[in-house]
């Protein structure tokens, strides 16, 4: 059963969720957060198994709250999806950073966002190779930070897999790519996180473009 945590100040828009939501044999909403304050403290409460925390919020924003969770070992199963009401908007990347593992727009399909909770349950990126382009092409260009750890830690292999997976590749993709098996990719990829220091595979998306290991329009490794 997937945990979920619902954070949003619109009480119309978490009763929209929650129905939708607890329609699902494998899907339970735990709590109702109206802000990041009490989505912190509701998360250490239930320890979820995913947070739908919207960015913009009073007493505490979703970014916040993300930062917050991400930085909490007691938290470390907490996967938070940022809900946003564009497909980009400049939080993004923030809140990428700050530690969430994807974003969901608000009105996107129902079906959509129950495939958004399940991948980010099983702690996969939610963001698709396109919306990354566009992610990095329009921010991380634009106000490029320093790598905060040099990338010769990684092996050349290692370096691979993490350019794969920024491109948004799933683990059998990456290992269809690179002639490996699936779990011999995933290894590649839980190694490259502990290198790194990422917490999950979208901060690895994020860390690629960041290092110019890979380019918004460059080819696949």
């Amino acid at each position: 059963m997937i945990r979920v945590l619902l954070a949003d100040d619109q009480a119309l828009i978490r009763a929209g969720f929650r129905a939708l939501l607890s329609a699902e044999d494998d899907i339970e909403v735990v709590a109702e957060a109206a802000d990041g304050e009490q989505a912190v403290a509701l998360a250490l409460r239930h320890l979820p198994d995913v947070a739908l925390v919207d960015v913009q919020m009073p007493v505490m924003g979703g970014i916040e709250a993300t930062r917050r969770i991400a930085a909490d070992e007691r938290l470390s199963g907490v996967h938070v999806v940022i809900l946003t009401n564009y497909g980009l908007d400049e939080y993004v990347l923030d809140a990428l950073r700050a530690g969430a593992g994807g974003f969901l727009v608000k009105d996107t399909e129902p079906a959509d966002l129950l495939q958004g909770v399940r991948v980010a349950a099983r702690g996969d990126a939610l963001l698709s190779p396109a919306i990354t382009r566009r992610l990095i092409s329009e921010y991380v260009a634009r106000r490029p930070e320093p790598f905060p750890v040099g990338l010769e830690i990684l092996t050349n292999r290692e370096r691979e897999v993490v350019a794969l997976v920024a491109r948004g590749l799933s683990n059998d993709e990456i290992a269809a790519h690179m002639v490996i098996s699936p779990t011999t990719a995933k290894t590649h990829v839980s190694r490259a996180m502990t290198k790194l220091g990422a917490r999950d595979r979208a901060q690895l998306v994020v860390l690629a473009y960041e290092s110019g290991l890979v380019t918004p329009r460059g080819p696949l490794t």
